[in-house]
């Protein structure tokens, strides 16, 4: 069973499904699919387990031209502070962090991701690089220096789901730590019985 599902990927919730109804309504508005390819998509996405599955219905989607402005450079530079990225952030092509004994949070699971590639540079000393990543999204960090810190990555979920982002992380991290993990999942409560 452990072994099935690190390759069917995490559980999808009911706000999963709904985020995806949701672009496939707002591209089939803008004339990107038909209502047959709408009624199609949206079928399956109500009866999707993973996040995966959900991903591969809405990756043809995700960079639609004139429809998001992606920013070449952006830059995070803070002192003992923490800055977060979250939600539907625009992924920019390149993002240059200079951060000094505080945390980066960076997450991607409703990110979006118009450009295939980003290039992180980071110069950062202390602290966290914390990235929350889907299905999907690929993080290569053979281009980082590390001095006393440490480098943490567990892969988010499904290996057979398509790219629509690969993460490149340069540059140099001392004293501090990356982490690069698929979202929490929120445990199961049951009510009790009467």
């Amino acid at each position: 069973m452990a072994a099935e599902l690190s390759h069917t990927g995490l559980r999808a919730s009911d706000a999963d499904r709904d985020r995806a109804v949701d672009v496939l309504n707002a591209a089939a508005g803008d004339g990107r699919l038909t209502i047959e390819e709408l009624d199609e998509r949206v079928t399956t996405a109500l009866s999707a387990r993973t996040v995966g599955e959900l991903a591969e219905l809405t990756v043809d989607l995700a960079a639609a031209p004139g429809r998001v402005e992606v920013k070449d450079v952006v830059r995070i530079e803070q002192q003992g502070g923490s800055a977060v990225r979250g939600g539907e952030w625009v992924v920019p092509g390149r993002l240059e962090i200079e951060s000094s004994w505080g945390d980066v949070t960076l997450d991607f699971t409703q990110a979006v991701t118009a450009g295939g590639t980003l290039r992180i540079d980071l110069d950062m000393r202390g602290g966290t690089l914390r990235l929350v990543t889907r299905p999907g999204v690929v993080v290569d960090t053979d281009s980082l220096a590390v001095d006393y810190a440490k480098v943490r990555t567990r892969p988010a979920g499904d290996a057979g789901a398509p790219v629509v982002l690969r993460v490149e992380i340069a540059g140099r991290m001392q004293y501090g730590r990356i982490v690069v993990r698929p979202p929490r999942r929120t445990p199961f409560r049951t009510s009790p019985t009467p």
